[in-house]
């Protein structure tokens, strides 16, 4: 079941549960899938479903903390339930350690050297890890490694 599918589905029982707020989020989440989909670039595949996934989260969470800067709790406690319930289609995202594993990794294969190779490392992992790890901590771990 793919994840238009399921959140479809998911769809379907809070309707029937009478869940407006969920239903709320689940269609917001349908409709950016819907239109990433439409866009032209064809079917979506998981990766792209992934992309969608956690831009969406990001935003809501970027959102939730404007609001609490600025004293808004009525909407930033909306902004944090929606964040939820989209990170219950979130992939699976590696640990600090394995990300450091990967990079260890593909600086040998590379031949990376020193900080001035950061490009060539960065190039290989955005593309091996997305979806599966933030791109700020995967660049903070490259920085770290070619400056031992």
């Amino acid at each position: 079941m793919s994840l238009t599918e399921k959140i479809s589905q998911d769809i379907k029982d809070a309707m029937r549960a009478k869940d407006k707020e969920k239903l709320g989020a689940l269609r917001d989440i349908k409709a950016k899938l819907l239109n990433e989909a439409t866009s032209g670039q064809g079917e979506l595949d998981e990766a792209k479903e992934n992309k969608v996934i956690i831009k969406l989260y990001k935003q809501r969470m970027d959102s939730y903390n404007v609001y609490v800067e600025q004293g808004r709790e009525d909407l930033a406690e909306t902004e944090l339930f929606e964040a939820k319930i989209i990170e219950e289609y979130m992939p699976k995202m590696m640990s600090e350690d394995e990300i450091r594993s990967k990079v260890i990794e593909t600086i040998a294969q590379v031949g990376a050297t020193g900080p001035q190779d950061m490009g060539k490392v960065m190039g290989s992992l955005t593309k091996a890890l997305a979806g599966k790890a933030d791109g700020k901590l995967i660049s903070t771990l490259v920085k770290e490694e070619l400056n031992k």
